[in-house]
């Protein structure tokens, strides 16, 4: 059992839905363990089935100038690299019985960990609950006719609530809506392709070459990735004894189906000619029956909540794990409020024009996590075979050359291979073909920085 400061208060959670989750971030204990790896399969296929992994397909045609199956590929390499790193740290949460970013503690240190929670609480917490919420809201506005801001009042509401109760509940929902959202979307896919281009050619108007195709894996890495540092969140709390093979390979399969589906669905119906205005879930529906349109407007209001009820739920999991502490029993479900509030008034103020930084948003996610898998994968290789559960609470307990690689990594890619449009690094200004390679630069540096770095410190006898 992992050391903590408080008693496992799971133990009196245990399998129960309707109950709020006590606690904030402790380790769960054998009595409260339930479930099978293969739950994990829906609840990783429900919250990407949205309106947001529709767009990136959208943007690879559109603002990357790739035709269709170029932005297949691209897609398929994107969400590929970030399923395969949901694999190997999903497969982690049975084992040590604790959420992601406790587990981030064994590469950063006690204290330096709380850069890259920070990180996850701002930016997935806040960032992607704010982008799937206005998502909700466009959708539930035109699906019945009311105000945008009513939406997303009523949207934020419902995926507060399930984040405030906790795991049980949100993986009761994931499986719920699942069926439903999984019907929809198979009868939209087919009416889509029916009437796309597949075999046009690319827009002239966008990026284009491989500086467009490398956007393009770019920006689908930044939305697969971007669960990654949940991953253990939903897999802590199934038995010891399951797989780990099992439990990393559904909760992979389950994010690299949806993410790849649902790009490549959006980037389909960029093909499409066509006329619509209005918000982009109007002119994606635009394109379907009226009765499909409408079932459609309902599934993406129902994928953002799914969405939302992970990045609330991890997203306060993982400001807890800063190390600030608040004195009740359900901290996790009061800062879950608490985000849900902020979460919506950033929803608030990007709800004219959201689309207009979906884009920078997804390349900027990517750049934190690039560096942070780095770190946290040779972690993992060099602490093979030695105990690690008596670091996990240990608050003396310091690896500084972990954060030193992150902040390495992160800078030197950024510095040299950002490719926004309010900073373009000094490398990408020389040669803009090269498009946005700042994740692929952050993992190997801080990779290799953080090997050469905690070798010794890290190495079992």
């Amino acid at each position: 059992m992992a050391l903590t400061d408080d008693p496992p208060l799971a133990s009196g959670y245990a399998d129960r839905v309707i109950a709020v989750e006590p606690g904030g971030n402790e380790y769960i204990p054998d009595d409260a363990r339930h479930g099978k790896p293969r739950q994990l399969f829906w609840t990783w296929m429900s919250p990407n089935l949205e309106f947001a992994t529709i767009f990136i397909g959208v943007l690879s045609v559109t603002a990357f100038g790739m035709n269709f199956w170029q932005a297949t590929l691209g897609l398929a390499v994107g969400v590929g690299l970030g399923a395969a790193a949901h694999f190997v740290l999903s497969g982690r949460g049975p084992a040590h019985g604790v959420p992601q970013m406790v587990l981030g503690r064994l590469a950063f240190g006690y204290r330096g960990n709380a850069l890259p929670a920070a990180f996850m609480s701002i930016m997935c917490g806040v960032g992607w609950f704010a982008t799937n919420s206005v998502s909700g809201a466009w959708a539930l506005s035109t699906l019945t006719g009311m105000p945008k801001l009513t939406a997303l009042i009523l949207i934020v509401v419902a995926q507060t609530g399930f984040a405030v109760f906790g795991h049980n509940l949100v993986h009761a929902f994931e499986r719920f809506v699942f069926p439903i959202l999984a019907v929809v979307f198979v009868v939209v896919t087919i009416a889509i392709f029916s009437k796309a281009e597949l075999g046009g050619g690319a827009p002239s108007s966008g990026v284009g070459g491989i500086g467009g195709f490398l956007l393009t894996v770019g920006t689908a890495f930044g939305y697969a990735g971007g669960w990654n540092p949940y991953a253990a969140d939903y897999s802590r709390y199934l038995p010891k004894t399951v797989s780990r093979v099992a439990t990393g390979g559904y909760a992979a399969a389950g994010l690299f189906v949806s993410c790849l589906w649902l790009s490549t669905l959006g980037a389909a119906s960029a093909t499409i000619v066509g006329a619509a205005q209005g918000s982009p879930t109007d002119v994606f529906t635009a394109n379907l029956p009226d009765v499909l349109a409408k079932l459609t407007l309902l599934a993406i209001a129902l994928g953002a909540v799914a969405a939302n009820a992970l990045n609330v739920y991890s997203g306060a999991m993982a400001f807890v794990t800063i190390g600030i502490e608040l004195p009740v029993r359900t901290q996790r479900a009061v800062v879950s409020i608490c985000f849900g509030a902020i979460g919506f008034l950033v929803a608030w103020w990007a709800l004219p024009d959201a689309a207009a930084s979906y884009e920078a948003f997804l390349l900027i996610v990517a750049y934190w996590i690039g560096p942070w898998l780095g770190v946290m994968f040779v972690d993992q290789y060099l602490r093979r075979g030695r105990k690690i559960d008596d670091l996990l609470y240990n608050r003396a307990f310091t690896n500084w050359p972990g954060v030193a690689a992150f902040l390495f990594g992160l800078v030197l890619s950024v510095l040299l291979f950002s490719h926004q449009a309010k900073f373009t690094g000094y490398l990408v200004r020389r040669v803009p073909e090269l498009g946005d390679i700042t994740f692929f630069v952050g993992f190997l540096v801080s990779a290799t920085a953080y090997f050469l770095l905690a070798q010794r410190r890290t190495t079992p006898a």
